[in-house]
């Protein structure tokens, strides 16, 4: 089978059936994966590197973080450009997105499928809002991650969080509330990728 036939689901799983396990590790790992449909050409390039890595347990692979930077950037170039998102964040945000279309009909039921959503956790006179504990945690650890990015080197965070700190809110109230605003920033950017 030519390489430069784009394959498909069933013709990959045609061309390795019956392998011995030597001879499909072997076919994996020299799959030659061509730009083509993303699907199809990621699917290519994971079994590539499965089975590289099969054949060579002991080497360290780079490969599959140098090809996410070229897929993110190619579906979500304005996310990419948002402080504090770099290449694994930002697919750690899309894939979340790619799994939940309906979800980004608005940002607030984005801000709900990230964890990002604050929920009333009042008692008494004091007025106090916590995240929700649903929703997807990559999606919620990446927002965490930029968040915290954000706080030691971006200027206008620092100084929101000062004053919110000096409004009596803690680093965890701080912190959801920023996840809540790059959970709003990010979510046009999705939209327009997906």
């Amino acid at each position: 089978m030519s390489h430069n036939h784009p394959i498909t689901e069933g013709s990959l799983r045609a061309r390795f059936t019956g392998h011995t396990t030597v001879a499909l590790v072997a076919g994996l790992a020299s799959l030659r994966p061509r730009p083509g449909s993303t699907i199809g050409y990621a699917t290519r390039v994971a079994l590539r590197e499965l089975g590289r890595r099969a054949e060579f347990p002991g080497a360290q692979l780079e490969r599959p973080g140098e090809l996410i930077v070229p897929l993110v950037t190619a579906h979500a170039p304005r996310l990419l450009a948002l402080y504090g998102v770099g290449p694994d964040t930002a697919a750690l945000l899309l894939i979340a997105a790619g799994d939940h279309p309906e979800r980004l009909r608005s940002e607030a039921t984005w801000a709900h499928l990230c964890a990002a959503a604050p929920i009333p956790a009042s008692s008494g006179k004091v007025t106090r809002h916590r995240l929700n504990p649903g929703g997807d945690r990559q999606a919620n650890h990446a927002l965490w991650r930029i968040v915290i990015t954000r706080m030691s080197s971006h200027p206008p965070t620092r100084v929101y969080a000062g004053r919110r700190s000096k409004e009596g809110l803690s680093k965890k109230e701080i912190i959801r509330c920023l996840k809540r605003y790059v959970a709003r920033e990010a979510c046009p950017c999705l939209r327009i990728a997906g």
